[in-house]
C-alpha cells in the first residue's frame, strides 16, 4: 500500500512510519519543514492549515493518517472538511486520526463522511517522561498530586494500533482507546525509572500552589498550567483504566514502563 501520514516529524509520526516501512509499504511523509527527513519514507511538503498543499501528496494515496492540530502552532483545525473532501477525491479507502481532548473539526468531518475512519485516542505517553531528564541529572524530582494514576502507554504501541487499522479491513467506526499494560502512580513511576538508571532518584511533592509556580518558571502558559491541575488533580478514568486495545490489534502485549525505561535511561545520565 502507498500510506500518507501527517505530523511524520512527531513522536508518534515516526513511530508509524517505521512500522509501515519495515512491513514494506511505500510511505509518504508529510512535513511542514522541506529540511526534514523521516528514514524510509518519501518526504513531501505540506500543511493541514492549508488543504490545496496536500494535493500532489494525496495522489496514488490508500490510507491516511491524520492529526488533527496544526502543526506549527498546535492549534486544533478548523480545516477539517476540505481536508476530508480532498481526502475522498483522492479515492483514499481508509484513515486514522490521533485523537486527544474536545472533538475537532477533521474528527466530525471524518465522522460524517463514508471513509473507513479509525479514532486512535492514546491516554498520557510514556515519552512524557523526558520531561524528568533535567530533574533525574539532578538526583530529585518535584511533582504534584504523587498519588495520581496514569495508564501511560509506549508511543510505539500508539503506532502500532494505527498501522493496524491503515493496513488491515475491520476497523472503520472504531474509536481504540490506547494504554499500557499497568496504571502506576509517581513513585512507582520514579522507582522503575531508578532502577533502569542505575541509581536512586529522590521524590519531592509540591503543593498545587508550588507546582503552578514552577510550571510557570518553566514557561508553560496558564491554560495549560490549568490543565496539568485537573488532569493530575483529578485524572479522568480514561487516563488510569487499562485495557487490551494493543494486544488485542497486534496480538502482543502492550509494552510496560520498565520496557520504556530501559529503552530510554541512556537520555537520563
Amino acid at each position: 500500500m502507498r500510506i500518507l501520514i501527517t505530523g511524520s516529524t512527531g513522536t508518534i509520526g515516526r513511530q508509524i512510519v517505521a512500522q509501515l516501512v519495515e512491513q514494506g509499504h511505500a510511505v509518504r511523509a508529510l512535513t511542514r519543514n522541506p529540511e526534514a527527513s523521516v528514514p524510509g519514507a518519501e518526504m513531501v511538503v505540506g500543511d493541514l492549515s492549508r488543504p490545496d498543499t496536500l494535493i500532489p501528496a494525496l495522489d496514488g494515496v490508500e490510507a491516511v493518517h491524520l492529526i488533527n492540530f496544526d502543526g506549527g502552532g498546535l492549534q486544533g483545525l478548523d480545516t477539517g472538511p476540505a481536508l476530508v473532501e480532498l481526502v475522498r477525491a483522492a479515492g483514499v479507502r481508509r484513515v486514522t486520526v490521533l485523537r486527544g481532548g474536545d472533538e475537532t473539526s477533521i474528527e466530525k468531518a471524518v465522522q460524517d463522511s463514508d471513509l473507513a475512519w479509525t479514532f486512535v485516542q492514546p491516554v498520557e505517553f510514556m515519552s512524557n517522561t523526558f520531561a524528568w531528564v533535567a530533574a533525574v541529572r539532578e538526583g530529585t524530582i518535584r511533582e504534584p498530586f504523587l498519588s495520581r494514576r496514569s495508564a501511560m502507554v509506549h508511543e510505539a504501541d500508539i503506532a502500532a494500533v494505527a498501522v493496524v487499522a491503515l493496513t488491515q479491513d475491520g476497523h472503520g467506526g472504531k474509536t481504540y482507546t490506547v494504554t499500557g499494560p499497568e496504571a502506576l502512580t509517581v513513585p512507582e513511576k520514579v522507582a522503575i525509572l531508578s532502577q533502569a538508571v542505575g541509581r536512586d532518584i529522590a521524590l519531592v511533592e509540591l503543593t498545587e500552589a508550588q507546582a503552578r509556580e514552577k510550571w510557570a518558571a518553566e514557561g508553560l502558559p496558564a491554560h495549560v498550567i490549568d490543565f496539568l491541575v485537573w488532569v493530575y488533580g483529578n485524572t479522568p478514568e480514561i487516563g488510569y483504566t487499562v485495557v487490551s486495545t494493543v494486544e488485542d490489534l497486534t496480538g502482543r502485549p502492550a509494552r510496560s514502563f520498565a520496557d520504556w525505561c530501559a529503552e530510554h535511561a541512556p537520555a537520563f545520565q
